[in-house]
């Protein structure tokens, strides 16, 4: 069993890319797991939380190990959208506009490329928004 906020390499190494490849951002460690931001602010924060603590985290979709899960923060106009379908989205108990994705095999990698990026956009200053490249489909 992994301890809390260890978030599994197969995750990191599919979340380092999209990340990575906006402006300006850097990867670093967090008081849990891993966040990436654009300056001071967070836009994709990825961790294993500790179902003891958070028994909030526990999700019938996910089985057996505690979930990875990433928080994000969604455009106002989309965020009922996303989260109204469910699993593998929800509401964070915290923020306006912040979502939980359970990550894992059921992981949808372009529809994550999608939401960091626009997370990225709502975090990041207007003018380096405004070189971000859409993700192309298929990842």
């Amino acid at each position: 069993m992994s301890r809390p906020g260890d978030v599994p390499p197969e995750i990191l190494d599919r979340l380092r890319p999209i990340c990575g490849g906006l402006p300006e951002t850097h990867e670093e460690p967090a008081w849990i797991g891993v966040r990436w931001r654009i300056r001071a602010r967070t836009f994709a924060h990825v961790y294993v939380p500790d179902l003891d603590r958070y028994p909030a985290y526990a999700h019938p979709g996910v089985a057996g190990e505690p979930p990875a899960v990433m928080t994000f923060r969604a455009p106002a106009g989309e965020l009922l959208g996303l989260i109204s379908d469910g699993f593998p989205f929800v509401r964070a108990a915290w923020g306006s506009n912040v979502v939980v994705a359970y990550l894992g095999d059921h992981t949808d990698w372009t529809e994550i490329a999608e939401l960091v990026t626009d997370s990225y956009c709502e975090m990041a200053p207007k003018f380096l928004s405004a070189r971000v490249v859409p993700p192309s489909p298929g990842g």
